[in-house]
């Protein structure tokens, strides 16, 4: 059964082990450097919640969910100031197209909705526009794009 683990000295190397394929190395960052970006942001008083995605025993993915925006977030997109959003969503190379991607989705936005940093109107999320695959996805989840970009990625939005 998929569930979320939070990230921890024990678990962290294996969450930083899973990768995508090269083909994909643009569409997200490393696990590493998520990890790095969390911390940063939760030092900068803001909120990122790192979470390992796993199916039994094995861990097959991340997630990084964050909310509002922190001191060090220089011109944020206006809907991310007091909303959440599905900063990364990655599941390793070898458990694609096995449904887990879905899956974690919908676990992330369960979640979301139990508003774990406070209350919310809305859950946003950026991909690259040459990203099919996780338009495809977001979009078949209700996310709808705004046009607006952030950091030449497209943005999408999901009222929760």
């Amino acid at each position: 059964m998929l569930h979320f683990e939070p990230i921890t000295l024990e678990n962290a190397p294996a969450i930083m082990a899973l990768q995508v394929s090269p083909a994909q190395c643009t569409f997200v960052a490393p696990n590493s450097r998520s990890l790095e970006e969390a911390e940063a942001c939760n030092r900068a008083g803001g909120y990122a919640l790192s979470l390992g995605i796993y199916d039994g025993e094995t861990p097959v993915g991340f997630v990084m969910i964050g909310f509002g925006v922190d001191e060090d977030w220089e011109n944020p997109p206006a809907i991310a100031h007091g909303n959440y959003n599905l900063w990364r969503l990655m599941i390793d190379q070898r458990y694609q197209r096995k449904g887990y991607g879905r899956q974690a989705l919908q676990l992330a936005l369960d979640y979301i909705r139990t508003f774990p940093c406070g209350p919310a109107q809305y859950c946003w999320l950026s991909y690259e526009p040459e990203n099919l695959v996780a338009k495809r996805l977001y979009e078949s989840f209700g996310f709808t794009e705004t046009g607006e970009i952030d950091e030449d990625e497209i943005i999408a939005v999901l009222k929760l």
